[in-house]
C-alpha cells in the first residue's frame, strides 16, 4: 500500500521523471551498434573462429568477398580494381590479371587457374579487407565498392549480405512497430471499455520500451534481430500488465468515492499479481541465456529487461497518466464487446470429456510434427532473405556461372614443405563437391621459380606463419553434402598440419548446427524446470505446475509441429526462441484460471462450480491477453521480407492463440479430472476446518 500512495502523491514527479529519462534512452538507443552477422554469436574457442583471427594478425585480412563482373572487357576490369584498390579497408585485391601480369608467362599458367577467374563473359575478382566480415567499415567498403563498379558488378560474400540486410532492417523496423501499434490499438479499442485508453496504454509501454533500448547502449551492441523484435515483444508480452491495473483501478473506483484512494489499492493489487506473472516471462528469457550460440544471451537479457521495465512502467507511470487523465477518461467508457461467459464456461465444463479426448489425441501428432520440424530447419542465412536483394543475385551467379555453391579457406603452418602442400591441394581436389584449390604452390611448380610470383600475390597468400589456400566448392551452406565434404576436408588438413584450420561461412555454419542443436535441448529443460518451480512456489503444489506445463507444452507441439505437416521450412533460430518465449510468456493464461480454481475451491465450493467460475471469470483476460500479443506480432509477420523475423513473428501469433484455446477448453478438463490429486498435492486447496464449520452453520 506504501507503493501505491507514494505513486499517487508523488505522479507528476513521476510523469517529470519519464519524459526527463526519455533524452538519454533516445540517444543510447541511437549510438547502439547493431550487429547483422549471426556467426558473430559462435562461441570463441571454435577452430573457425580462431581461424578468422589469425586471418587478420597475420595477414590483415578478415572479410572476403567474390565480385563478378559481368560482360566487361579485361582493361575495364583492370581500371576498376585499380580504384577498388584505393577503397579504405581494402586490403588486397586478386584477379586472374595480377597473376599473368607477365611476369609469368600465361602458357605456364594452369588451366583451372582460368577457369576459377573466368567463365564465358563472366570474370571473377577476390577482395580481402582488413575488417571483420560485420564491421561497420566492411560494410561501408561494400557500398563504395559498389557505386565505383557500376551495375555490371556483383557483390557475393557475408559481407554483402550484412550490407544489404542492414538496408533492409532500417528501411523496414520503423514499419515493424508502427503495424504493431495500430493493429494491438484496434484490439485493446473493441476488447476493453474505453476509447482512449489504448493509447494511454502505448505511451506507459512506450516509455518502458525507449528506456530498454537506450539502456542497450552498454551492452556494447545487440542482435539486428533483438532490435527489430524487442519492442514488438515487449508491446505484447507486458500489455497484460496495463490491462489488469485498469480493470483492478475500475472495481476499486465502485468502493472507494476517492478515485486516488481507488488507484493506491490497484497499484497494490496490480503490483502483487505482476510480479507472479512476470517472474514466468522472465524465467522463459533468461533461459535464452544459457545457450552457448550467444544470440540467446543477446535477445533473452534485452527482453528479460524490458519486462521489468515494463513492470515498473505500469505500477509508476500508468497510474499517474491514468489519475492526470481522469476525467478525460471517465466520459470515454463504453461497453466492453466481450459477451457474459458464464454460460459458454457452463457448456464448456458439460462436456469435459471431450476435451480429454482432444488433449489425448493431439498430442502424439503434435509432438511427431514438433520433432520434425526441428530436424527441418534450414541454416543457411540466405534462406531468409529476399530473391531480389543484391547478394542473392550474386549468389545465385556464382552458383550458376562458375559452379560455385561456397568458398573455404584453409590456413595451414607455412613451415610445411611445398611437396606436401601441393600434394595436399591434390587431395583437395579429389574431393567430393571440390571444384578447385587454390594457393601459392597452385602457381609454384617446378616450371616457376618463387621469385617469379608477383609480391603483391605471394602476400596474400603467405605469411611468416601461415600459408593461405582457397577452395571452391559446388556444394550449398548447410546441406548434408557440405557437412561430409567439410568433415573429409578437415581430415586432410590435420593429416598435414594438426593445428591447421578451415574456416569460412559454410565451416561456421557448420559449427553453428552442431552447437544450436545441443542448446535447443539445454533451452528448453531450463525454462521448463524454472518454470516448473515459479508455478510450484507460487500456487504451492506439485501437481499444477505439471499440468500446467503439459497444457503450454501442447500448445508449442501444436504450434512448431504445423510447420512439418505445412511443408514449411523455419530458420533455425525459430524453434529454440519460440519454445521458450510461448511458454513464459503464455503460461500466465493458465496460473490466472488456475488461482482462481484454487481460490473457488479453498473457500469449499464444488468441483463442478469451482471450474465453470474460473473459467468464466478468466475467458475475458486470457482472450485479451491472446489477441493483443496476437496483434502485436501477425502485422510484422505478414509485412517482414526477412524471414528469419517473419517467421518468429508468425510463431508467436499463432501461439497465443493455440495457448488461448489449450488454456480455455483443455485447461478445465484436467482441473475436472484430476481435481482429487489436485487436492492432495497442493497446500490451502481443501477449505479450512473452521471456514466449514462457519459455512454449514450459515447454511443452518
Amino acid at each position: 500500500m506504501k507503493l501505491g500512495k507514494a505513486v499517487v502523491k508523488c505522479r507528476i514527479l513521476i510523469l517529470i521523471l519519464a519524459v526527463a529519462l526519455l533524452i538519454p534512452a533516445v540517444f543510447g538507443m541511437i549510438y547502439t551498434r547493431v550487429n547483422y552477422d549471426m556467426l558473430n554469436y559462435l562461441p570463441e574457442d571454435l577452430d573457425t573462429v580462431k581461424g578468422q583471427k589469425y586471418m587478420l594478425e597475420d595477414f590483415d585480412k578478415g572479410a572476403f568477398s567474390f565480385l563478378i563482373f559481368e560482360d566487361m572487357d579485361d582493361k575495364s576490369i583492370s581500371n576498376v580494381t585499380k580504384e577498388i584498390k584505393k577503397v579504405d579497408h581494402v586490403a588486397s585485391v586478386l584477379a586472374y590479371s595480377d597473376i599473368s601480369d607477365g611476369s609469368i608467362p600465361k602458357e605456364l599458367l594452369p588451366d583451372d587457374l582460368y577457369k576459377a577467374f573466368n567463365s564465358g563473359d563472366d570474370t571473377l575478382v577476390a577482395v580481402f579487407f582488413d575488417t571483420s566480415s560485420s564491421s561497420d567499415e566492411t560494410m561501408e567498403a561494400i557500398s563504395q565498392i559498389r557505386g565505383i563498379a557500376g551495375k555490371q558488378c556483383l557483390v557475393s560474400g557475408i559481407s554483402a549480405m550484412v550490407t544489404d540486410l542492414r538496408e533492409l532492417c532500417e528501411k523496414e523496423e520503423a514499419v515493424y512497430v508502427a503495424i504493431a501499434v495500430v493493429l494491438a490499438t484496434v484490439a485493446m479499442m473493441l476488447f476493453l471499455d474505453n476509447w482512449i485508453i489504448p493509447f494511454v496504454f502505448l505511451s506507459s509501454i512506450g516509455v518502458a520500451i525507449l528506456l530498454n533500448m537506450g539502456t542497450n547502449f552498454f551492452m556494447g551492441e545487440i542482435s539486428y534481430i533483438t532490435k527489430a523484435l524487442s519492442a514488438v515483444l515487449q508491446l505484447a508480452v507486458t500489455m497484460d500488465y496495463s490491462i489488469f491495473l485498469w480493470h483492478s483501478y475500475g472495481e476499486h473506483k465502485r468502493k472507494y468515492p476517492d478515485h486516488k484512494e481507488a488507484m493506491a489499492y490497484a497499484i497494490k493489487e496490480t503490483f502483487t499479481s505482476v510480479i507472479g506473472s512476470s517472474i514466468t516471462t522472465v524465467a522463459g528469457f533468461i533461459a535464452l541465456c544459457f545457450m552457448t550460440f550467444t544470440l540467446g544471451r543477446d535477445l533473452g537479457i534485452v527482453m528479460a529487461k524490458g519486462v521489468v521495465l515494463g513492470v515498473i512502467s505500469c505500477v509508476t507511470v500508468l497510474p499517474a497518466m491514468i489519475l492526470v487523465l481522469d476525467k478525460v477518461l471517465d466520459k470515454t467508457m463504453h461497453r466492453s464487446l466481450i459477451p457474459s461467459t458464464k454460460k459458454l464456461a457452463g457448456g464448456l465444463v458439460k462436456i469435459f470429456p471431450v476435451f480429454l479426448i482432444l488433449f489425448a489425441g493431439l498430442a502424439v501428432p503434435a509432438f511427431y510434427g514438433y520433432n520434425q520440424t526441428n530436424k527441418e530447419v534450414y541454416y543457411d542465412i540466405s534462406r531468409s532473405l529476399p530473391r531480389d536483394m543484391p547478394n542473392v543475385i550474386a549468389n545465385s551467379k556464382l552458383e550458376e556461372e562458375f559452379d560455385m555453391g561456397s568458398t573455404h579457406m584453409v590456413l595451414v603452418d607455412s613451415s610445411i614443405a611445398s611437396k606436401d602442400v601441393r600434394q595436399m591441394q591434390k587431395e583437395f581436389g579429389k574431393v567430393d563437391g571440390v571444384k578447385f584449390a587454390i594457393g601459392l604452390e597452385s602457381l609454384v611448380g617446378s616450371s616457376i621459380p618463387d621469385e617469379m610470383i608477383p609480391e603483391s600475390v605471394s602476400k596474400i597468400l603467405k605469411s611468416d606463419r601461415w600459408e593461405l589456400m582457397l577452395i571452391s566448392s559446388e556444394y550449398k551452406t548447410a546441406t548434408p553434402e557440405m557437412k561430409k565434404q567439410i568433415e573429409d576436408i578437415n581430415e586432410i588438413i590435420k593429416s598435414y598440419d594438426k593445428n591447421g584450420l578451415l574456416i569460412g561461412e559454410s565451416a561456421c555454419v557448420n559449427d553453428m548446427i552442431d552447437i544450436t542443436s545441443i542448446d535447443f535441448a539445454t533451452v528448453n529443460l531450463i525454462s521448463i524446470i524454472a518454470i516448473f518451480i515459479i508455478i510450484a512456489l507460487v500456487e504451492k503444489s506439485i501437481s499444477l505446475p505439471i499440468i500446467l506445463v503439459s497444457v503450454i507444452e501442447l500448445a508449442i507441439f501444436i504450434n512448431l509441429g504445423l510447420p512439418h505437416y505445412l511443408g514449411e521450412s523455419l530458420p533455425f533460430i525459430a524453434p529454440i526462441c519460440i519454445s521458450t518465449i510461448q511458454l513464459g510468456a503464455t503460461v500466465d493464461y493458465a496460473i490466472l484460471m488456475t488461482t482462481r480454481y484454487k481460490k473457488e475451491r479453498s473457500l469449499g465450493v464444488e468441483k463442478h462450480e469451482a471450474v465453470k467460475t474460473a473459467l468464466a471469470t478468466s475467458i475475458p483476460s486470457v482472450v485479451v491477453s491472446a489477441m493483443g500479443l496476437f496483434a502485436a506480432t501477425v502485422g510484422v509477420a505478414i509485412y517482414s521480407d526477412v524471414d528469419m523475423i517473419g517467421s518468429l513473428c508468425a510463431l508467436m501469433a499463432r501461439g497465443a492463440i493455440i495457448s488461448m484455446f489449450c488454456v480455455i477448453l483443455i485447461l478445465p478438463a484436467l482441473f475436472m479430472l484430476f481435481d482429487k490429486f489436485i487436492g492432495v498435492t497442493t497446500i490451502g486447496f481443501r477449505p479450512k476446518k473452521n471456514a466449514n464449520k462457519t459455512e454449514v452453520t450459515t447454511n443452518a
